[in-house]
């Protein structure tokens, strides 16, 4: 089982800050990289790794000081309860999809496959597919998904003819639904057009947004004083939840201020200026290309 190398592994681990008595969480396991970074800081300290994928977990290892958890992330105040824990000191998330996803055909993630389940669960046991999504959205649903989560400027044509298509073919695999929207694909830039479609089919299915959300709204409540939580992002809708609420403590509107003038955030932002791949990092792990690291800290 394969999945991708760490990244940005060396600046995750400086940020969170990692003290060696500290109660941790990586929110995001996937192959371990970050955990096992983060469990070569700890001497009495515990970490709890989280991971909605079960085949995930197959790859902890064994240490009395980590506990695993299969789930969202939503869940994390529940999940901490359970084992304990009512605050923390750090928090890491790597958002991005693993190898093992884009590499595993029957998981639908990569368009780059043909003739594959439009599925896209992060979590199998879920009941929302890709496929449920293009075959029974309506199309002002599906204008919606596309615009908002694939930033597709022609998003309600895309759904006009997704929905025209499926009036006489069931459109449950990658090339049925490659054939179905052909005409709206842009040439000399059919990747970059295919890839903004399943990121928004993707994000739909898991609710990745309102996850992110729930994850740092958690983090400002669940992190003791001076704990940090670390995220890294691949997309601009993600980095932006994480911008404005390190920033403001909140995704919409203006933040509260004192008498003084200054915001009223739980968190400030460590880092103001984002930290991204180096380019020998890049050139050793191209799906590092897009990760964007932002840093906050309770006040």
């Amino acid at each position: 089982m394969t999945y991708h190398k760490p990244v940005l592994l060396d600046e995750s681990i400086e940020g969170l800050n990692v003290r060696p008595d500290g109660v941790y969480v990586d929110a995001t396991f996937g192959g371990g990289g970050h955990s096992r970074a983060i469990l070569d800081r700890l001497a009495t300290g515990r970490l709890i790794a989280l991971d909605q994928d079960a085949d995930a977990l197959i790859n902890a290892p064994k240490d009395t000081r980590l506990t695993v958890q299969h789930g969202n992330f939503r869940f994390l105040r529940n999940f901490l309860a359970h084992h304990g824990y009512r605050q923390i000191d750090g928090i890491f998330a790597d958002l991005g999809v693993s190898s093992h996803h884009l590499d595993n055909i029957e998981r639908g993630f990569s368009f780059r496959y043909h003739d594959v389940p439009l599925d896209m669960r992060m979590n199998e046991a879920a009941q929302l597919t890709a496929a449920t999504v293009v075959n029974q959205y309506s199309e002002e649903s599906l204008w919606r998904v596309f615009a908002e989560y694939g930033e597709i400027s022609d998003a309600k044509r895309l759904a006009q003819c997704i929905v025209a298509a499926r009036k006489h073919t069931s459109i449950d695999n990658s090339g049925t639904l490659m054939e179905s929207i052909k005409s709206c694909i842009p040439r000399n830039a059919e990747n970059k057009y295919l890839a903004k479609i399943f990121q928004a089919l993707r994000i739909e299915v898991n609710s990745e947004l309102d996850c992110l959300k729930s994850l740092l709204i958690q983090s400002a409540e669940l992190l003791r004083e001076n704990g940090r939580v670390v995220v890294i992002a691949y997309h601009s809708l993600e980095d932006r939840l994480v911008k404005k609420f390190f920033k403001n403590g909140m995704f919409e509107g203006h933040a509260p201020k004192d008498i003084y003038g200054n915001v009223k955030a739980p968190l400030r932002q460590v880092n103001n200026k984002v930290i991204v791949p180096s380019k020998g990092e890049i050139e050793e792990n191209n799906r590092a290309r897009s990760a964007k690291l932002r840093i906050g800290e309770k006040n």
